[in-house]
């Protein structure tokens, strides 16, 4: 695969972006892209490893090594379709994807993995620009009828894979635009609207039908639904944030996290770039979580015009490298510096917050201890958290933005409804097709998975649309 000396002769070297003072400017992606001589190095990078871990590493199980080879080559539409075989919508993984696939690249073990998810990105990139990307019709319709419920990238891929399938789909969204957390959860800057609404409008092209500000279980009943069509397809999600329940918690200044973000994005969409509902301009800012969420607070706090932001994480600061205990193809639990920390803002670990105080009902201050973490004195797996004596201090504060996770689906509406059995986490259980315990009603995403990455979203909505479509011709034969 790729050029037998490719990983010798070629470093990884990703397109470059636009400088901080420059992207701040505005909610634009900043992502250059490589010419066709740079792609194609970085594609001859991709060793003859024989046995690709990458592949392992991949949820959707994506042909890497051959797509790259193709690169490699020069023959774009090829490394395409190739790409497409087993992922919708390599334009979102491409941009929004942590690639453990990389993380897996046998190249990782003592040097730079080949740069996967920028080839991805780039050859899904190609193929709009070439106009190689087309609706792709069904040859043939089965007369059956199926509901996806959610429009994020687990009900997308299922809805378009069922309809491809030859089954008519109708997909139901409750907020005003398909898309689900792709449109609403992440900026502008990660991923540009226009990239979700040419996929939406090449699925409508398809015979998908869209009904937005729908909400099943409260504009239409579950049961009414279930008796409507043939099959349904739950991909709502995992949306229930999880909260911090301390003191002054119900102050005037503190949101969950997507809750800004989709204010944020909302007002982009409205052409209301510099007035959305929740504002960290000219604030003192707080953000609670470490993860890609509060990454995704700090670069869209900045682009705002906050004065202050302080970025918060419970648990200890990862290591710079692997440690002995977290090994190669393992996804490495390891520093990571995003684009947004390229751009400002202040970390730290170890934070626990403790109280929020205020007058007349708005924020003010934040009070924090430090703690430790300790993984030796006591006999389980989990390590044990200790507070700091003496550690307590407290910061000026406008605007606290919970970035925790979340926790599970929301029981009211189709779950409940339909009374879909869920574990003790609060996640719909599923058969090995998909299928919950009620005949012809699927699940798939984080509401199977919990909160997860984009990748194992495509990645579940595909199975799911597959567990339908065998579902479905079963139905058939039947009757």
């Amino acid at each position: 695969m790729g050029k037998i000396t490719g990983f010798i002769e070629f470093n990884r070297e990703l397109p470059s972006k636009n400088s901080v003072n420059e992207r701040i400017k505005d909610f634009k992606e900043f992502q250059n892209h490589w010419s066709d001589k740079e792609a194609s190095e970085q594609g001859a990078r991709c060793m003859d490893c024989s046995v690709p871990f990458c592949h392992s590493g991949c949820p959707l199980g994506n042909i890497i090594p051959d797509w790259n080879h193709m690169v490699y080559l020069g023959e774009w539409e090829n490394a395409l379709n190739i790409l497409h075989s087993t992922n919708n919508f390599p334009e979102f993984t491409g941009r929004i994807c942590p690639a453990p696939c990389e993380a897996s690249c046998v190249l990782n073990i003592n040097s730079d993995s080949v740069a996967i998810e920028h080839i991805e990105k780039a050859i899904a990139d190609r193929g709009w620009k070439e106009g190689w990307i087309k609706p792709i019709k069904p040859i043939e319709r089965s007369g059956k009828t199926v509901a996806v419920i959610g429009s994020g990238p687990s009900g997308l891929a299922a809805a378009q894979l069922i309809n491809r399938a030859g089954h008519a789909t109708t997909v139901f969204e409750r907020s005003p635009e398909p898309g689900g957390l792709l449109r609403f959860g992440i900026p502008d800057f990660k991923l540009d609207k226009d990239i979700v609404n040419r996929r939406i409008n090449q699925m409508e092209k398809e015979g998908v039908v869209f009904k937005t500000g729908v909400s099943v279980g409260v504009d239409i009943n579950s049961d009414e639904l279930f008796q409507k069509f043939d099959a349904i397809c739950l991909a709502s999600g995992s949306t229930v944030p999880r909260d911090l329940n301390v003191p002054g918690r119900d102050l005037d200044g503190i949101y969950f996290a997507m809750d800004y973000l989709t204010s944020q994005n909302s007002a982009i969409a409205s052409n209301r770039t510099l007035n959305p509902s929740i504002t960290a301009a000219g604030k003192k800012v707080v953000i609670l979580g470490g993860g890609d969420t509060g990454s995704d607070c700090l670069g869209t706090t900045i682009r705002q015009g906050a004065d202050q932001i302080h970025q918060f994480e419970i648990m200890p600061k990862p290591p710079q490298v692997r440690i002995d205990s977290n090994p190669w193809p393992e996804w490495p639990m390891i520093m990571r510096t995003s684009s947004s920390h390229e751009e400002g803002g202040i970390r730290d670990y170890e934070i626990m917050t403790t109280s929020f105080t205020g007058k007349n009902g708005k924020l003010e201050k934040m009070e924090c201890v430090k703690v430790k973490w300790d993984n030796e004195s006591n006999n389980s797996t989990s390590p044990s958290m200790q507070i700091v004596p003496n550690s307590k201090f407290e910061l000026n504060v406008d605007l606290v933005l919970l970035a925790m996770g979340f926790l599970h689906p929301e029981k009211k509406g189709p779950i409940g409804q339909l009374g879909v059995n869920v574990s003790e986490k609060g996640n719909v259980i599923t058969d090995q097709n998909k299928m919950t315990n009620v005949n012809g009603v699927f699940a798939a995403g984080d509401m199977v998975r919990g909160q997860s990455l984009v990748v194992w979203a495509i990645a579940e909505g595909r199975k799911a649309a597959t567990g339908i479509n065998k579902f479905l011709s079963n139905k058939e034969k039947c009757q």
